[in-house]
């Protein structure tokens, strides 16, 4: 096989590993079996394999001795030390935002808040993401504070792949397009002790709907495992 040729097949599979690891398919902690990828992509083993060691180097996987590699974990003490930085970020720029917003800035706000996904559909999570990380950023971007900007785009990459099991949880789709939609109006007629209320109580939502998807996930990973061992004795 030409040199090329093996480029070509190991980027792909990496764009291929880390889209699941992104959108946690292949969720964190989970043991990734090689041959089976291979098989799932028609790529090969070696494709697969060397994937892997670029997606380690970056810290998405773990190489873990006779088990070959395991999806980077996201521990619960990230996700409330995440969560807590993004109220103190986002409720600082939400004030902020009330006072220096412009107009056009507030009107693509509130076009970015109607936008929603469908549940159980994981195309309809990737968009919705990626608008509900717009909306979040517009509105930090209204503050005038670039630093802010940087900070909260940040912590929302961090949280990015476990969005995913907190929207496979239940159905939030309206619930989650009202808040946004209200918390648009609050920011439209500069009230900011309601914009800050509405922002807080959605990030403590979204950290209770992800902690809960994480402790969910985890114990589906554990449970074959101990009944594996059960079945061994």
């Amino acid at each position: 096989m030409e040199k090329n040729q093996k480029q070509f097949l190991s980027e792909r599979a990496y764009q291929y590993i880390k889209e699941e690891i992104d959108t946690c398919l292949l969720g964190p902690g989970q043991i990734i079996v090689q041959s089976d990828l291979a098989d799932k992509y028609g790529l090969g083993v070696t494709p697969v394999r060397e994937a892997l060691r670029k997606l380690a180097l970056e810290g998405y996987v773990l190489s873990v001795p006779r088990l070959g590699y395991q999806v980077c974990q996201i521990t619960l003490q990230d996700i409330l030390e995440i969560y807590e930085m993004r109220i103190v970020l986002e409720s600082a720029a939400v004030r902020l935002a009330t006072k220096r917003a412009s107009a056009s800035q507030l009107q693509e706000i509130a076009t970015l808040a109607n936008f929603t996904y469908i549940y159980k559909k994981r195309n309809s999570y990737i968009d919705f993401l990626r608008h509900n990380a717009q909306f979040h950023l517009s509105i930090v971007a209204a503050s005038g504070n670039q630093r802010l900007v940087y900070q909260v785009d940040r912590t929302l990459e961090e949280l990015h792949r476990i969005f995913h099991l907190g929207l496979d949880l239940r159905d939030s789709a309206e619930e989650m397009r009202v808040d946004h939609i209200t918390l648009s109006n609050a920011l439209n007629n500069r009230d900011g002790d309601l914009a800050e209320a509405i922002i807080k109580t959605e990030i403590e939502c979204s950290r209770e709907r992800v902690l809960e998807a994480l402790q969910k996930f985890q114990k589906s990973l554990v449970t074959p495992m101990l009944s594996q061992r059960s079945f061994d004795r």
